[in-house]
């Protein structure tokens, strides 16, 4: 991959020749790994994780969404492809201003944003703090309040599975939710159990665990410091009624990593709610109905 600097970058979308793989440089020297793919609407892809990354989306689902709109695939910063800052700020209001700082350096007025799972954070902070530059949103199995996905979606599903009933950490409600979140995740994956709150088989889950060992030296430095970053502990259902762009809220019905309520208090003005017979990862399994719901909402917004 080449490092493009900003003016090639610009001539490159002048001139009308499809840009791929880039590096945009932040203003404080982080290096953003970029690619844009698709023809259409722009819009940004927000992976969750934290520190998943946008490789296996861009693997898994990107022939189908380049169809819809110009995708844009970001790794987010200190993951990936991605370089990390060097005094670990992972705000939220760092994180929005690279959002906004990749924007610019395409050259685009305004976007629609794609986000999964811990992904939907990032979209409300981001449409919080610059509606101008969101013309939808489209949110594919997203927490909006992590804490209410934890207590309400994976602890019990974990919890619930036989292999699990002598966990200490089933049976301790008083510790923070982020410990108790790790704790668990080590215990599930010890007993090979880590894809029963989230997949429809163990397969599936393999196969997305493999696309890391895909791309050489993978940063995961992000992680252990955006878990523990209380931006992210908030409560962002509570300004959905606020935001006044047309959404695309994309559920599964059986996803215990987000929680299979967790939609009943998401209240968007402009919102095409879609439930689906799916866990928590939709490109992966029954992506039919993925695609169909995002065909629904960029025909109905003409996007």
């Amino acid at each position: 991959m080449k490092k493009v600097s900003l003016l090639l970058l610009f001539s490159i979308l002048i001139s009308g020749i499809q840009a791929q793989d880039m590096l945009v440089k932040t203003t404080d020297n982080v290096e953003l790994f970029v690619t844009v793919k698709g023809k259409g609407t722009p819009c940004l892809y927000l992976h969750g994780g934290p520190g998943s990354g946008s490789y296996w989306a861009e693997k898994f689902a990107g022939d189908s969404l380049e169809q819809f709109f110009q995708m844009i695939y970001l790794d987010q910063r200190g993951c990936g492809r991605s370089s990390g800052p060097k005094d670990n700020n992972y705000s939220m209001s760092r994180m929005v201003a690279d959002f906004e700082e990749v924007r610019m350096a395409l050259g685009i007025s305004e976007w629609l944003v794609m986000g999964h799972s811990f992904g939907g954070l990032l979209q409300m902070g981001y449409a919080i703090s610059h509606p101008e530059a969101i013309k939808g949103m489209l949110m594919i199995n997203c927490t909006l309040d992590w804490k209410d996905s934890f207590e309400n979606g994976f602890y019990p599903k974990a919890c619930s599975l036989p292999e699990m009933a002598d966990s200490k950490w089933c049976n301790d409600d008083s510790s923070f939710f982020v410990d108790r979140f790790g704790a668990l995740i080590g215990e599930l994956s010890q007993k090979n159990l880590m894809w029963k709150p989230g997949y429809d088989s163990y397969e599936n889950y393999l196969r997305m665990g493999q696309t890391f060992g895909e791309v050489p030296d993978w940063n995961w430095g992000s992680e252990e410091y955006i878990v523990y970053t209380t931006d992210y502990h908030e409560n962002f259902r509570k300004y959905t009624p606020e935001i006044n762009i047309p959404v695309l809220f994309f559920y599964g019905k059986s996803d215990w990593v987000i929680g299979p309520e967790h939609f009943k208090d998401v209240c968007f003005p402009d919102m095409i709610l879609w439930g689906s017979d799916v866990g928590h990862m939709p490109f992966l399994e029954n992506s039919s109905d993925l695609f169909q719901a995002i065909k629904s909402y960029r025909d109905k917004y003409r996007f």
